[in-house]
């Protein structure tokens, strides 16, 4: 045979055989496409889920970087009912301390509302501590179909702070509605306090994993190889103002007392302690089986534990209010410094009931007017600056009066970042002409001279008395008080600025006030705030109520560089030097003295310690 018909024959075998593998390929293909539909019934079976991972929360630090606020672990247990089998559910309940009535009313759902689907995971149990997983984890494989999602739940090593801190819990419909759907049912969010404040900054942002699942829901594997996968992005921590040490002793001395407590650093606007009393340990409220009766017996507690008296408690400031009077009515001109009255035991006018006063010394200057802090001498005051322009025109100078005593935060929100701040309440003109109408014979400076000592319809809260205390430490300025010191962005701290506030008032003027507030302490009304190792200039009030008058006392320190204002209000505690001034003399003492108190004044704290007002009235 030739070469040529060699090559001939091999070709038609090749030929052949290709051709024959093309057969082979095309029935295989035949058979699994039309004849056998397993394989795209398998296709069509296999679906991509969505699986959520949650980040962990930011953490709350104090101004030191002592933890205020931390994450402990709690687990959710999810179920797909399509995979649940045989096991021993006496057993589960046991590990997950359940009963069988919760077992089946927690697996048994409505199949035929959409929000249920038997192959798709759904919450069997929530709230697992890491104690009970710890313990069900090592016969998790005996209960198919079940799995474990852990969560980040809040915990706070201080026990301290609970109206300032807030809590989370888990959101509403409602919420969910408003966020335009980035919140999902199951999610976390802050609620009250820095929680809700800066909610967005704290709680990150959720990651995804996406994998295949059968038509059982059993998992064949990631999607795309977890291309398309997200880690979570854990929340940014914050660093606060708050001094935890300083927290800590303040809530101690308010023990058993109704009230609040502000301290500012003056120069900073920084808060160093807010305090809210009667309070309660912040960790009952984190998430847990036992939240929602903890929340029920706060909200029903008659004391109001959940209500922030530091922030949204809103009273007359009593005498401190004298403060601002000496200081507007000498920038005014319509005073002096050194100009005395004559005081008779309380101000008199036209056989009026008098405003009374305890028995002192002549006021002959503002300092001794504010060391003793006569009444007298600031109803004559109160009505010179209201009927500078005449006495038939009152309302012009209420109106004025108004104005000046805004510039010092009064009647307005100071604009702290916490949610739920109350304004207080500054009256002017409008509303006596619409209480006392001209065609009824209207009113005039002696119908509101209630105003002169801080009674009356003014009102503030312990936050704008603090901050008073505050501006006039600085002598007519005072910075924004907030509670956000630095965000932790990348292991960087970046600071937080705020606004700075000017009085109209000059420094020159606010001398003599410092010198009559350091004069109460010394010699005057507030005796019992006085301090050996530095001066304090504070102002006692009392602030008139139905039943017992409350305490009221703010202070700033030491008289040369101040460094704290506190600001105590006391409900039901008497005067203003009987409770309130000891104890914000002490919180400033602790502060600057490195939490040391002078042994001469031990007797003091253990006064206010010891003392129970809580059922005053």
């Amino acid at each position: 045979m030739s070469t040529k018909d060699n090559f001939n024959n091999r070709q038609y075998i090749i030929r052949g055989f290709f051709t024959l593998i093309g057969i082979v390929l095309i029935l295989k293909s035949f058979q699994l496409q039309v004849l056998d539909s397993s394989y795209a019934d398998k296709a069509r079976a296999v679906v991509v889920s969505n699986i959520t991972i949650y980040p962990s929360r930011g953490l709350i630090y104090d101004r030191n970087k002592k933890l205020l606020v931390t994450n402990k672990a709690m687990y959710d247990l999810l179920v797909i009912k399509n995979l649940v089998g045989d096991m021993d559910t006496a057993k589960f309940c046991q590990l997950l301390d359940i009963d069988i009535e919760t077992f089946n009313k927690n697996l048994d759902k409505n199949w035929k509302d959409s929000r249920w689907d038997k192959k798709v995971p759904f919450t069997f149990l929530k709230k697992i501590t890491a104690e009970q997983y710890a313990r069900f984890q090592e016969s998790l494989y005996e209960f198919p179909g079940f799995f474990v999602q852990m969560r980040n739940v809040r915990s706070y090593p201080y026990k301290i702070g609970a109206n300032v801190l807030g809590y989370v819990s888990e959101v509403t419909q409602e919420q969910i509605e408003q966020s335009d759907n980035k919140y999902e049912r199951g999610d976390y969010i802050g609620v009250k306090g820095l929680e809700a404040q800066y909610e967005d900054m704290l709680k990150g942002e959720k990651g995804n994993k996406k994998v295949m699942k059968d038509n059982w829901g059993r998992i064949e594997g990631s999607w795309m190889g977890g291309n398309k996968d997200k880690e979570a992005v854990s929340g940014t921590n914050l660093i606060t103002t708050l001094d935890v040490e300083l927290q800590m002793f303040a809530e101690e001395l308010m023990k058993n007392k109704r009230g609040g407590v502000v301290a500012i650093d003056p120069k900073t606007g920084e808060v160093l302690t807010m305090v809210s009393t009667p309070t309660y340990d912040p960790n009952i409220l984190s998430i847990n089986r036992n939240r929602g009766t903890a929340f029920a017996a706060l909200s029903q507690d008659s004391l109001k534990p959940l209500y922030d008296r530091s922030l949204m408690a809103q009273y007359p400031p009593g005498s401190i209010y004298k403060t601002m009077m000496s200081l507007i009515g000498v920038h005014l001109g319509i005073w002096k410094e050194n100009r005395g009255v004559s005081c008779h035991g309380g101000y008199d006018y036209g056989g009026s009931r008098p405003l009374g006063c305890h028995s002192h010394e002549y006021p002959s200057t503002v300092r001794k007017a504010l060391q003793h802090s006569c009444n007298s001498y600031y109803c004559q005051l109160f009505r010179e600056v209201v009927d500078q322009y005449g006495f038939k025109k009152a309302g012009e100078g209420l109106d004025t009066l108004a104005s000046y005593l805004r510039d010092f935060g009064i009647g307005q929100t100071l604009g702290i970042d916490l949610p739920n701040e109350k304004k207080g309440a500054l009256p002017n003109s409008a509303i006596y002409d619409k209480w006392y109408p001209k065609n009824k014979g209207g009113w005039k400076s002696p119908t509101v001279i209630s105003l002169a000592i801080g009674q009356g319809e003014t009102q503030m809260t312990t936050l704008q008395m603090a901050n008073v205390a505050a501006t006039i430490a600085n002598k007519g300025w005072y910075i924004t008080p907030h509670l956000a010191r630095n965000l932790e962005i990348d292991n960087t701290l970046k600071p937080v600025r705020y606004n700075k506030t000017f009085t109209r008032i000059p420094s020159q003027y606010f001398d003599a006030v410092h010198d009559g507030m350091e004069l109460a302490v010394k010699a005057g009304t507030a005796r019992l705030a006085d301090v050996p190792s530095f001066n304090l200039c504070g102002k006692t009030g009392t602030s008139e109520n139905s039943g017992t008058d409350h305490s009221v006392f703010f202070c700033f320190a030491p008289k040369e560089n101040p460094q704290i204002a506190v600001a105590v209000f006391i409900e039901n505690a008497g005067f203003g030097g009987s409770y309130a001034a000891p104890i914000a003399s002490l919180i400033a003492e602790y502060y600057i003295n490195n939490g040391n108190i002078d042994p001469s004044r031990e007797w003091i704290r253990e006064r206010m310690l010891g003392v129970n007002l809580l059922h005053a009235k």
